[in-house]
């Protein structure tokens, strides 16, 4: 017979499930051990934090939101570590808004809270009807059992945690002990009193610890237009935001070259789009924080599924290989740029027949990305070019102005993903922004979005020539709107396909 799964200890109890990840451990626990570990340390170095260069930023975007919620309390979670598998973590990264609002990136602070309280208008930080408090986990000393035996927070396993004026100096923002935090969130709350908000989503705990102190109060849809709010917020970018958006981008351009020095290696492995993916991944981490996505790096046919990211298949001279990468920088604002090369370093003609209709609809993309047009009218654009080319190669049921019609929209097969989106410290920056802010937007200087038409044929697709088979191309720039017209802050990165075969040409005879 097998024994039971709970197996009784020898004075008849049984162990908690929950605390059988430290059967494997064998930390001393003694009191001589304790009083010894806590004692014989010389002073602490000082971590030598200054004034961030995103704070004087930081504190006009809070007074922006402070201007939409007067009177509520605005609850921003940083979030908690995630796991990734049993007791170990994903690399912790904080929710976005909370970044935006305080100038925190990389692996600062998880658990954090960021909380905007109300105060009578223009009492507040900035002129404003808020004072923003940031409640996070401080160092803990020498003397407490978390210095040495907590592998999440403890000094011995992660390194020194900054103190509350570290941090107060670093993001000026006053700062206060995530244990005040409940309390803080309390006061005057009430049917009558204070409006209590929490950024949904952000933290599982924190909205909890909201809920409860709401109990009965119907908060659920304010919550909702916070993150809304937050997430329009970022619709337009300060300068210190386009200076990051453009460290990004050069750091993407860089590990886009050294991709191509890597490609006769790729070619010779089993897997060479992990090769790929592999050359930029390391590149990103010297050079940032991490890749801002996951990569996709695609060859052959693989080009044509959107989003391949198993990285995993042959890179064969004479085929395409698209990657679409990005660095994200220590301060959590990303690149998003694609080029799609050939990997002997020449297009047939047929690829360069695709390539150049890809290439040209962008560029009509780019002329319909200035102040005063709509947001949409991109997509727009750079559809026109794609209908008429493939019209013209006889690919469509139909003219190209049937297509383009809404009841049409054959082209659409060929290119099922939009022109456009956001860019900036998500991907897909400013998701939960409204349509009227977004897709019928009007083009303001200071938007950060991408442009990034494609075209993918599907090896088993017999609605096109034979020769056009597995073939899928895009090109992606990040564009920055300004007043006169646009950027392309990718730009130093080629993209016309002569320039593209010179630039590969060049790195592989350095």
């Amino acid at each position: 017979m097998s024994e039971p799964l709970n197996t009784p200890e020898a004075d008849g109890s049984v162990q908690p499930i929950e605390s059988r990840g430290d059967n494997r451990s064998q930390r001393p626990s003694s009191e001589a051990f304790k009083a010894f570990i806590s004692s014989g340390w010389g002073p602490r170095v000082e971590l030598g934090l200054e004034a961030g260069p995103a704070a004087p930023y930081t504190a006009s975007r809070r007074a922006r939101l402070s201007a939409l919620f007067g009177g509520e309390r605005l609850v921003v979670p940083a979030g908690s570590f995630k796991v990734r598998n049993n007791d170990c973590d994903y690399q912790f990264r904080p929710h976005s808004a909370f970044a935006h609002l305080t100038g925190l990136g990389t692996e600062q602070e998880p658990d954090a809270v960021l909380v905007l309280h109300p105060v009578a208008a223009g009492a507040g930080d900035e002129g404003s009807a808020h004072r923003a408090v940031l409640y996070f986990r401080p160092l803990a000393g020498r003397e407490t059992d978390e210095f040495y035996s907590d592998s999440r927070y403890g000094e011995f396993w992660v390194g020194a945690r900054p103190t509350l004026e570290d941090i107060e100096t670093l993001t000026g923002i006053r700062t206060a002990h995530l244990d005040d935090l409940h309390d803080a969130l309390t006061k005057d709350v009430g049917a009558d009193g204070v409006k209590l908000l929490v950024v949904p989503g952000a933290d599982e705990a924190i909205e909890s610890v909201v809920e409860e102190i709401r109990a009965a109060e119907d908060s659920g849809q304010r919550d909702e237009l916070l993150a809304e709010a937050l997430s329009e917020l970022r619709l337009i970018k300060d300068a210190y935001e386009v200076d990051q958006m453009r460290q990004a981008v050069n750091a993407t351009i860089d590990g886009f070259a050294k991709v191509v020095a890597d490609l006769p290696v790729a070619t010779r492995q089993e897997r060479g789009e992990r090769v790929i993916e592999g050359t930029f991944g390391a590149h990103a981490r010297l050079e940032g924080n991490a890749v801002g996505y996951d990569t996709i790096a695609a060859a052959g046919e693989h080009a044509t599924t959107l989003h391949w990211t198993r990285n995993d298949g042959r890179v064969r001279p004479g085929e395409l290989v698209l990657i679409d990468a990005g660095v994200e920088v220590d301060s959590l604002y990303t690149a998003d740029v694609t080029r799609t090369l050939p990997v002997d370093g020449q297009f047939t003609d047929v690829q360069r027949r695709i390539y150049t209709a890809v290439l040209d609809a962008a560029d009509a993309a780019f002329r319909a990305a200035v102040p005063g047009a709509k947001f949409r009218d991109v997509h727009t654009a750079a559809m026109e070019v794609i209908a008429t080319r493939l019209g013209e190669w006889g690919v469509l049921p139909g003219t190209a102005e049937e297509s383009l019609a809404p009841e049409g929209q054959f082209h659409r097969r060929y290119m099922v993903h939009g022109t456009s989106h956001h860019l900036g410290l998500d991907v897909h920056d400013c998701a939960l922004a409204r349509r009227e802010m977004y897709l019928d937007a009007t083009i303001t200087p200071g938007m950060v979005f991408t442009i990034e038409p494609g075209l993918y044929f599907k090896s088993d697709d017999l609605t096109v020539p034979a020769e056009y088979r597995g073939i899928g191309v895009r090109i992606e720039d990040d564009v920055l709107v300004t007043i006169d017209g646009n950027e392309n802050l990718s730009a130093a990165l080629p993209r016309r396909p002569e320039a593209i075969e010179a630039w590969m040409a060049t790195i592989r005879a350095s």
